[in-house]
């Protein structure tokens, strides 16, 4: 093959790890050696880092982002019979928490220019069952939060953050996972931070919070062998810890590679029929998925992978319309702004240090596509 027909990577994990590879490995040995690899001492440190690098008083481990989610709601009393307003527009975990919690999910439309919640939508939705509001962050971009929180505030409502695509994008002048009663992240080795496995992480303020997911996360044990409720097991383990402590140190040269990239596309895209992502200020883009939208969006699909370039649908159903929640009663045409971004969208390669010439391979080949 040549270089020009050799295949665009959608992700180099490869690469990452190959830098990381012998600081990784040394911690793995240290780990083996202390004979310590469940909530030891890197999971402690990590939790410590985390915290503060987001701004809040706890940081909890848990063994991945869905748990993440569903731990937060069960620490904040939410069950059956009680409602929760999300985003149809997410993956499914955001809702499946929910539904696991026995809560009803309710569904918001979002907004075209930064596939988030819409406020209004989601104050339109609200009931007398209503208990939470849970937010995702999707690809990167932060939602409004200073117009949910004040929603929230108004009707005495908890808040979710679902920041699992998100890690270290910012809303109203703060970090992600900072602005809610709780924050939920996940680590799948795809994410802006993410591990070489399964692993997830709660932020709050409340200390009760924080004690009660402790003790969930382990089988509602707060003393050994002592259990007061009905918990479950997630908890991280220490090799993973220590890559994520190895990946925080270097996550904002991270986060800048990926913005790099991201303006590399938009200044190449401009003018063409391609709607690139909103990108403002404020919400601090970190861009864990480059998603825009586009006209004939499946046959530009077809011909990106013509060119070896692949690409993601990111989120070809929304969560409304999916078949395990035809019972809550939405028909097409019930989200329309969802329904209209789930035929447009498509994501493209994105990763911190892709080589200019692959950016320019993707443009070149969408602006073809586009005629």
């Amino acid at each position: 093959m040549t270089a020009m027909t050799e295949p665009v990577p959608f992700l180099d994990l490869a690469a990452e790890f190959r830098a990381l590879e012998q600081e990784w490995l040394a911690k793995i040995r240290e780990a083996g050696a202390r004979g310590s690899f469940i909530l030891g001492p890197e999971v402690s440190a990590f939790e410590r880092e985390f915290a503060d690098y987001v701004g809040v008083k706890h940081a909890i481990a848990v063994a991945n982002g869905t748990d993440s989610l569903v731990l937060s709601l069960r620490a904040l009393g939410i069950g059956p019979g009680d409602e929760v307003i999300t985003t149809p527009y997410s993956f499914f975990a955001s809702s499946e928490a929910i539904s696991a919690v026995g809560a009803r999910p309710v569904f918001a439309d979002i907004r075209a220019d930064s596939f988030t919640l819409d406020p209004a939508a989601v104050a339109a939705k609200i009931t007398p069952r209503t208990r939470a509001i849970l937010p995702v962050h999707i690809f990167g971009h932060a939602c409004e939060m200073s117009e949910l929180g004040e929603i929230a505030r108004r009707r005495k409502l908890a808040i979710v953050e679902d920041c699992a695509q998100s890690f270290g994008a910012m809303s109203a002048g703060r970090v992600v996972g900072s602005l809610g009663d709780c924050g939920s992240f996940s680590f799948y080795p795809t994410k802006v931070l993410g591990c070489y496995g399964d692993g997830g992480m709660i932020t709050t303020d409340s200390d009760s919070a924080n004690e009660h997911i402790r003790r969930l996360r382990n089988h509602g044990s707060g003393k050994p062998y002592l259990h007061s409720e009905l918990g479950c097991n997630s908890r991280l383990d220490e090799i993973q810890a220590a890559i994520l402590r190895l990946k925080l140190k270097r996550v904002r040269a991270d986060i800048a590679g990926r913005r790099k990239a991201a303006a590399e596309y938009a200044r190449r895209l401009a003018g063409s029929a391609v709607k690139t992502p909103t990108a403002s200020a404020e919400a601090a883009h970190v861009y864990n998925a480059y998603t825009v939208r586009v006209p004939n969006r499946d046959a530009v699909r077809q011909a990106l992978a013509d060119a070896k370039i692949p690409t993601a649908l990111y989120y070809p159903l929304g969560l409304h319309l999916q078949e395990v929640y035809r019972d809550l009663g939405y028909r097409p045409g019930s989200m329309p702004v969802c329904e209209r971004l789930t035929a447009e969208n498509l994501s493209l390669p994105i990763y911190p240090g892709m080589p200019l010439a692959h950016i320019e391979r993707v443009c070149e080949a969408l602006r073809r596509a586009l005629g």
